[in-house]
């Protein structure tokens, strides 16, 4: 294998994973090691690599020939998509011991902020040091950082729950809502309920769309009412109706009670519709503007960074008012006919209105054929009088068309954690 001898694996989650042609095949989440009966550290076995798809596999150690802190390369064969699964004798590195709190044998308390892996001659890998920064009681500054052999640490033989959360932060803070809400999914429930609650409101408002609903019902539960309102605040409406949908209804109105009013409105309306129909998968918030506005402001508008993809595929133009429920409803304008037409024309010139909108009673079934047909990214939905009362987009009708568990890792079948990450090919 080429590669140093010390690898430190906090430096190496969000790696990527290429196989011998080069292509990337994923990034490192983990590394699995596994404890010894005698005092010996404990065996470095393989890596979790995350792929395509959320799915988490298990690299065999045996299986890499380099690591550097810029790629982790495999050696030749079929990579094993099979889902990975911790055996009780084994433990994840992050997951497990980042932000332990230990002792030094010689020296004071503190927690780990890292721990490295390393070969010896005759190619086993095994944990060697530990990065533990001493513990202090001083608010502007940081305790020192010791860097000390395996052996010389108290409190990293068993699986406890004195560990803090900020170190498993820092590894997680730039994974993707869908990435970290998988990343949850792997953790104890309370280490999980207790990370979940160190997210800000506005990140674990994403996260917890990304998670299954037994997930969400859970680390909503386990927050304080008033912090589970402010995140739900913070959801796309759709996204907090679906939640509050799974929870008893003098739950639902008690968060409801606690939101502002202005957020809380368009959720309770969202509620009112029928499961499986276009009033129930909607968001309530789609780009709106009105007929005198130009094309300059239309995509001034959809260029904003906080806008999901399929919000700011088209513009909905409407009389006033311009919330929902709006005025007449007049048509819509796709990003990209913006984008071929002159800045100052007026969006009432271009609208496109010969698609008939969906209204709030349309089953998904309905809706589904319909955008298939029409190649449409999102399509406006009215009431009875023509009001523009939302919009149903494509990641909308693809996350209520596929099975309710799909976010669930436990769904499909998973494999031993030390089965190789590779078939060898015959």
């Amino acid at each position: 294998m080429s590669t140093p001898n010390r690898v430190y694996i906090a430096r190496l989650a969000g790696v990527a994973v290429f196989d011998p042609n080069g292509d990337q095949v994923g990034r490192v989440r983990d590394a699995v090691a596994r404890i010894r009966a005698t005092q010996r550290p404990p065996e470095v076995v393989g890596l979790v690599a995350e792929m395509p798809m959320r799915r988490r596999i298990f690299l065999s150690i045996n299986r890499i020939t380099s690591i550097d802190p810029d790629a982790v390369v495999l050696g030749s064969g079929t990579l094993n998509l099979r889902r990975f699964s911790k055996r009780p004798n084994e433990l994840l590195v992050l997951q497990e011991l980042l932000d332990r709190r230990v002792q030094l044998d010689t020296g004071p308390a503190g927690s780990v902020v890292d721990v490295a892996m390393e070969c010896s001659r005759g190619g086993e890998w095994a944990l060697s040091r530990v990065a533990v920064r001493e513990q202090t009681n001083r608010l502007t500054r940081r305790g020192h950082l010791h860097q000390v052999e395996w052996d010389r640490v108290r409190g990293l033989g068993t699986v406890g729950d004195n560990r803090g959360t900020a170190n498993l932060l820092a590894v997680l803070e730039d994974m993707r809502p869908a990435d970290l809400a998988n990343a949850l999914q792997d953790l104890p429930d309370a280490r999980r309920n207790e990370v979940a609650a160190a997210l800000d409101d506005e990140r674990l408002a994403d996260v917890l769309s990304e998670l299954p609903e037994r997930d969400q019902v859970e680390i909503l539960a386990a927050l304080d009412r008033e912090r589970a309102a402010d995140v739900l605040e913070e959801m796309d409406p759709d996204d907090a109706a679906d939640l509050l949908n799974e929870l008893p209804p003098p739950e639902q109105d008690v968060l409801l009670d606690l939101m502002e009013p202005d957020e809380a409105d368009p959720v309770r309306q969202l509620l009112r519709y029928a499961s499986g129909t276009a009033g129930s998968v909607m968001t309530s918030e789609p780009v709106i503007l009105p007929p005198d506005a130009t094309v300059a402001e239309a995509l001034a508008r959809i260029r904003e960074p906080q806008l999901p993809p399929a919000v700011a595929a088209q513009v909905f133009v409407t009389r006033a008012p311009l919330t929902t429920p709006t005025g007449r409803y007049l048509g819509m304008v796709h990003f990209q006919r913006l984008l071929r037409e002159p800045p100052a024309d007026l969006l009432g010139g271009i609208v496109v209105n010969d698609i008939d909108p969906l209204r709030t009673s349309t089953p998904l079934t309905e809706i589904t054929r319909r955008m298939a047909t029409y190649d449409m990214v999102g399509m406006p939905v009215v009431d009875r009088n023509n009001r523009l009362v939302g919009a149903v987009t494509v990641d909308d009708v693809l996350d209520h068309s596929l099975p309710r568990d799909w976010r669930d890792r436990d769904a499909a079948p998973t494999p031993s954690a030390t089965d190789d990450g590779i078939v060898d090919d015959e």
